[in-house]
């Protein structure tokens, strides 16, 4: 009796779990994101960003809201380290590409990386979320600019059932919850709408 019980126990306050990838070129910015997003929601110490080194393969980060689990995935950007991200592309829920907003350079290889994610039949029907980090940063290219860049170069192209450009500060906090918020919804709505 008792094993019925705590199995149900178990099952009733089981946590829905879904997985998000963090990919963007390197130094977008993605690991000070996912490390704001774990000192924001889990009560965790904030990591100082000066110590943050390139990330060589992954980092994971776990948060709670509500009744589910969001799981970051955070890869490595660096141009050999982008071959193993398709391994990650069917077990995710969530999309989330971060772009350096100084980084005016290198502004079509990100988009040309971006198009390759999106453009991948294993992300069809993914949310995804492209985040215009270090707005703080002085000569940061204007948000409306992405997402002018984002509808003309990306928008034809992706099969996903929802997108969104959004402005963030992963240094200081700005947009953290506002992007972690849309990324929850959607992600909900598409388990409720029969996706992943």
């Amino acid at each position: 009796m008792y094993r019925l019980i705590s199995g149900f126990i178990s099952h009733v306050t089981q946590k829905e779990e879904f997985s998000v990838l963090i990919m963007g070129l390197d130094n977008a910015g993605k690991t000070t994101f996912l490390e704001r997003i774990k000192s924001t929601f889990n009560d965790t110490p904030q990591v100082d960003p000066a110590s943050i080194a390139p990330t060589i393969g992954q980092n994971i980060g776990r948060i709670t809201l509500s009744s589910s689990v969001l799981q970051f995935w955070d890869l490595g950007g660096q141009r050999d380290i982008r071959s193993i991200w398709p391994k990650y592309y069917s077990e995710c829920h969530a999309v989330c590409f971060v772009i350096d907003s100084t980084d005016k350079e290198r502004i079509e290889e990100c988009w040309k990386v971006f198009e390759t994610i999106v453009t991948d039949h294993r992300v069809d029907g993914v949310p995804t979320l492209v985040l215009a980090n270090k707005q703080d940063a002085e000569g940061a290219m204007a948000v409306e600019d992405i997402k002018q860049m984002f509808n003309q170069l990306i928008v034809g192209k992706l099969n996903v059932s929802e997108g969104a450009v959004m402005p963030i500060s992963a240094l200081r906090g700005d947009g953290i919850r506002e992007a972690v918020q849309w990324l929850f919804v959607r992600v909900q709505n598409s388990r409720k709408e029969g996706g992943r």
